[in-house]
């Protein structure tokens, strides 16, 4: 049995995990879905001060205030960044942490400084017009669709996650990690590769080309960039079968 903790991506909640954790639990492990401030049920906690800091900090308090030992940290897309920094924080109660469609950032970027200039100037447009020059609402699909594979949600999935999502705290994007912080040795290293970090990891992006090298384990999960909604049940097998075959 392992302990999964669930940290989603931009816009979304523990809502999101719902039905892979249910399939997680299935199969035996503890599974606990974090929503970050400002989003989802806490989307009242939101302030235009709410940054990256405050994600990472969130991170490290639901593990250690809950006292969770040997811990699967999971990151999904933007929480790769917090999660970069809150896992260095976690010293022994961390057993392995996982990149889903993702990968750690490096001390001084941000989430921004991945994406192509056009984007970022779309997501500073709807942050402007839309967003009360701080928050940045769910993105039309045709602008998602630039930049995160939608393969394998239907409509009713898009429904369901414009419907629920909640608009991001921009200064979350903005800020630059500082202090990342270094793993242990024991530490397992997994990524969950979908479409868009497979393409990545496969076009030898030498920023990334420390991925297909030990200590890191790499799976391939065949969907799209929000596997929770696309294939969840897929993505519990996927997390199952990586912490079966630990390091």
């Amino acid at each position: 049995m392992a302990t999964f903790v669930l940290v989603p991506g931009a816009w979304l909640g523990a809502w999101a995990w719902e039905d892979t954790a249910q399939a997680l639990r299935e199969r035996g492990h503890r599974t606990l879905p974090v929503t970050l401030t400002g989003l989802g049920e806490r989307s009242a906690l939101a302030t235009p001060e709410v940054g990256l800091d405050t994600h990472i900090d969130d991170i490290t308090a639901f593990v250690v205030e809950q006292d969770l030992r040997e811990v699967t940290l999971v990151a999904h897309s933007y929480a790769s960044v917090p999660v970069t920094a809150a896992a260095g924080r976690l010293g022994t109660r961390l057993e392995r942490v996982v990149y889903l469609d993702s990968a750690p950032f490096a001390e001084g970027m941000g989430l921004l400084d991945v994406m192509p200039e056009d984007v970022v100037s779309r997501l500073h447009q709807e942050v402007a017009e839309h967003g009360d020059g701080w928050l940045l609402p769910l993105p039309p699909v045709g602008l998602l669709g630039t930049f995160s594979s939608l393969e394998g949600l239907d409509q009713d999935r898009l429904d369901l996650m414009r419907t629920r999502a909640t608009p991001q705290p921009f200064r979350t994007f903005q800020q630059r990690l500082a202090h990342p912080g270094e793993l242990g040795p024991d530490v397992d290293h997994v990524v969950v590769a979908c479409h868009d970090a497979q393409a990545l990891l496969d076009a030898g992006v030498p920023e990334l080309a420390f991925l297909n090298q030990a200590p890191w384990r790499r799976f391939h999960l065949p969907t799209g960039h929000w596997p929770m909604l696309s294939t969840p049940v897929e993505l519990a097998r996927t997390l199952d079968a990586a912490v079966a075959c630990g390091h």
